[in-house]
């Protein structure tokens, strides 16, 4: 089901604004699922006119400023250093995030299979 038009104009209003854009889904309802509804969430907000990479800001260091966690969010020196490398370039549509590649977290290399069978 998509957000109605108002929705969608809404946020580039707040965007435009200069408001902090937070990406997140309502995971945990009914019909929403962990994980996947992050990747549709991010579709829509392209949908609705915010670019690849601003889409991209409001799921990492937009974030990461909401939280007041200034050791994520980017990547610089003394920063965490968790990554995922893609197969396609994120900027020129977020649905390239969903195909991660390799997966670095915690200084170890990971293929995304590995991190799937680890949770089943």
């Amino acid at each position: 089901m998509s957000p109605p038009a108002v929705d969608m104009r809404n946020l580039i209003k707040v965007w435009d604004a200069g408001i902090t854009v937070v990406m997140g889904t309502d995971a945990g309802n009914i019909g929403t699922v962990h994980g996947p509804s992050v990747f549709r969430e991010m579709e829509l907000m392209q949908r609705a006119g915010l670019t690849p990479l601003q889409v991209l800001r409001s799921a990492t260091v937009n974030g990461a400023a909401t939280m007041a966690q200034s050791n994520l969010g980017t990547i610089a020196v003394g920063k965490r250093a968790d990554l995922v490398v893609l197969d396609a370039d994120p900027l020129g549509d977020v649905a390239n995030l969903s195909h991660a590649s390799l997966v670095l977290k915690d200084g170890h290399l990971f293929t995304p299979q590995e991190l799937m069978s680890s949770v089943n």
